[in-house]
């Protein structure tokens, strides 16, 4: 790569690195506003709040952080081609669809508690609450180590 597409390729992956953290901060975040949304009364003002900060956070910041992430990581994978053969990136992008797919259930379950049709218990987000912390950490050792 020339300096200027090096550089370029730098300031390209810095933006992808900021916009994944915020992908998964909002993703860490949103099921633990399940937890508490799960718990509060449906119709209350506690239910009300939960239901515009969710949909604030989804909005606002998870699906625009998410499409920075794949734009920002595809035009990475554009400039260096020769990443395509290696296997930890295989194994990295099968679990980028796997949290893309996490992303849509709770957009889903979102759109549930907002129409008052939750069917989870807090118990159930708790649990799923583990979900985006544990393939971040899979993703980073498979970037950062690269074991195979």
């Amino acid at each position: 790569m020339s300096a200027t597409l090096t550089s370029a390729y730098m300031w390209i992956k810095a933006l992808h690195v900021i916009s994944v953290i915020f992908w998964m901060a909002g993703m860490a975040y949103l099921p633990r506003l399940f937890v508490y949304h799960a718990e509060a009364k449906v119709g209350s003002e506690k239910s009300e709040t939960f239901k515009i900060m969710e949909r604030r956070l989804l909005r606002g910041i998870i699906n625009p952080a998410m499409i920075a992430s794949f734009l920002f990581g595809g035009l990475m994978l554009w400039l260096n081609p020769t990443l395509l053969s290696e296997h930890w990136l295989h194994a990295k992008l099968f679990l980028v669809v796997v949290m893309t797919a996490a992303h849509g259930f709770f957009a889903r379950w979102r759109k549930d508690f907002e129409a008052d049709r939750n069917r989870h218990s807090s118990r159930f987000y708790r649990i799923v609450n583990e979900v985006p912390p544990t393939l971040v950490v899979v993703i980073v050792i498979l970037v950062i180590v690269r074991p195979f």
